[in-house]
């Protein structure tokens, strides 16, 4: 966020004109001001002047200051891209929805207020300030961008310990600021000459993972008052793997930052943190293309055609092409499936969901990819069991198939094996089955043993009762019941997902009052 000047201002403003379902939207400049002329709240045209920019690339979004404290984020944005690739133009982020002064998603509307949707992680040490009385807001922030506080926490604290420590100083003195260490050069290595993956020698530093997903995660805020590095759930609603948001097999669908995709994947189980493969501060990978992979994936075993069983050098032999697959949100800005899963066509068959062999060959059926996978690894990886069919069929209750799913969705939340995100979706899906005559599935799944810092034991309030208010895996029969998992609204600079130039309209809870 910057703002608005010469130097920050992308967009083209010399008096050009963008339309969109009968509105005319106007770009120039008065004076050293930046300006646009487009439909106000009332319909009418109005002029507005730009206070800020929003983003840099492969877009540029513009901030309106209005009355009460508000800033509106117009829903044109600027195609930083280069002409090649079909940028430095302005396009609008709901390019298939009408979307006029009466629809909700207006951009003078709630949906896409700077404070409510935007703020928090795009600026240091931010306060909303919004009081309910007025309906006003008082935002303020420490640093206008993402400074070295919003993961380090306050340099006052720093300098309270400078003042008390001499040298030499200790390497594993914290200097009064919360360890981000990941050891990401030194802690993975091949135990032998002949192992396929590296291993971690010890855990790296959780407050470096959790500095990330205070923003890098699809979640609603309970309170401002959080300690940079400090654990998610203590301050943040993460939510959980459900519709609208991911597919019933856990792949992206909305936006949803990574957090909840990197939890599924078998990278978090073992150990990888964010900073393993992506350097904060110069906001790049530790190496490029494959050569990230083969840091821990031994080259020989997986960087070869006997495994990807493509050319070469080409789009197909990329790990993150079948094992991190891209979507489009915002229209035009692709973003990676985090939770590092094999394709499986087969489950595209089964649920619908996507599968990487023909989101790359678009004129091809899921049917062609599972027969090729079958010809060059056998059938066996079909029979690898996957929780999205036990999740799938816990989201089909409107054709009665929700109840039927029951006891798979209670094995599911009871598994000790499973990922502790996939553990309280299920939980959360048993919930509307749960009555007198389920509970003996539900008192017995209380008694599972927590998996990880997401899977909390509670009280047994639900087993003996039959009211919901367990709070341990299937037992978690009352909303709200997962600290770490209840579905909210996100950060984000919109509120739409636009995928392949289409846009779908976001559903779920929203708290903010504006």
């Amino acid at each position: 966020m910057q703002e608005a000047t010469a130097v920050s201002v992308l967009g083209d403003f010399a008096n050009t004109t963008f339309r969109k379902d009968g509105v005319a939207s106007s770009f120039f400049k008065r004076g050293d001001k930046f300006m646009v002329r487009t439909d106000g709240p009332d319909g009418q045209l109005t002029d507005y002047e730009v206070s800020h920019t929003f983003g840099i690339y492969p877009l540029q979004q513009y901030l309106i200051p209005f009355p009460g404290g508000r800033y509106q984020v117009l829903p044109i944005a600027w195609d930083a891209r280069s002409k090649g690739e079909g940028g430095q133009r302005w396009f609008h982020l709901y390019p298939k929805q009408k979307v006029d002064y009466q629809d909700s998603l207006h951009w003078t509307g709630v949906y896409h207020n700077w404070a409510l949707q935007c703020a928090e992680c795009h600026s240091t040490n931010l306060r909303k300030g919004y009081d309910a009385a007025s309906q006003t807001y008082k935002t303020t922030f420490s640093e206008i961008n993402v400074a070295c506080e919003a993961c380090h926490g306050p340099a006052s604290v720093h300098v309270d310990w400078a003042r008390l420590v001499r040298p030499p100083y200790r390497a594993e003195d914290s200097k009064g600021l919360p360890s981000l260490r990941s050891r990401w050069n030194e802690a993975w290595k091949f135990p032998t000459g002949a192992a396929k993956f590296a291993r971690r020698d010890q855990p790296a530093e959780p407050a470096g993972m959790n500095s990330c997903v205070a923003c890098h995660a699809r979640r609603s805020t309970l309170s401002e008052g959080r300690t940079p590095g400090a654990t998610l759930e203590d301050s943040h609603r993460l939510a959980m793997l459900t519709a609208p948001n991911y597919y019933a097999d856990g792949q992206q669908r909305e936006e949803v930052y990574v957090w909840g995709s990197f939890l599924q994947s078998r990278m978090h189980q073992n150990g990888v943190a964010c900073v393993d493969c992506h350097e904060p501060h110069a906001q790049k990978l530790r190496a490029e293309g494959n050569a990230l992979c083969t840091r821990c994936h031994a080259a020989v075993e997986f960087d070869v055609p006997n495994h990807h069983h493509h050319t070469v050098g080409g789009k197909g032999a990329q790990c993150v092409t079948c094992h991190m697959p891209t979507q489009n949100y915002m229209v035009i800005h692709a973003r990676q499936d985090h939770s590092l899963r094999i394709p499986r066509p087969d489950l595209s068959i089964a649920m619908g969901s996507p599968n990487a062999c023909t989101q790359c060959h678009t004129e091809k059926q899921p049917q062609w990819a599972a027969g090729a996978m079958d010809q060059w690894y056998g059938r066996n990886w079909r029979a690898r069991p996957h929780y999205g069919s036990t999740l799938h069929a816990g989201e089909s209750g409107e054709n009665s198939q929700g109840v039927r799913a029951l006891p798979g969705l209670l094995e599911l939340a009871a598994s000790p094996t499973a990922p502790a995100i996939v553990r309280a979706t299920a939980a959360t899906l048993a919930q509307p089955y749960i009555n007198p005559g389920t509970l003996p599935a539900a008192r017995a799944a209380a008694g599972c043993r927590p998996v990880g810092t997401y899977c909390r034991a509670g009280d047994d309030r639900a087993s003996r009762t039959g009211q919901p208010g367990a709070q341990c895996s299937a037992a978690a029969l009352r909303p709200g019941a997962w600290r770490a998992y209840r579905s909210g609204t996100p950060p984000c600079r919109h509120p739409g997902r636009s995928d392949s130039g289409g846009t779908t309209r976001r559903s779920g809870s929203r708290s903010a009052r504006v």
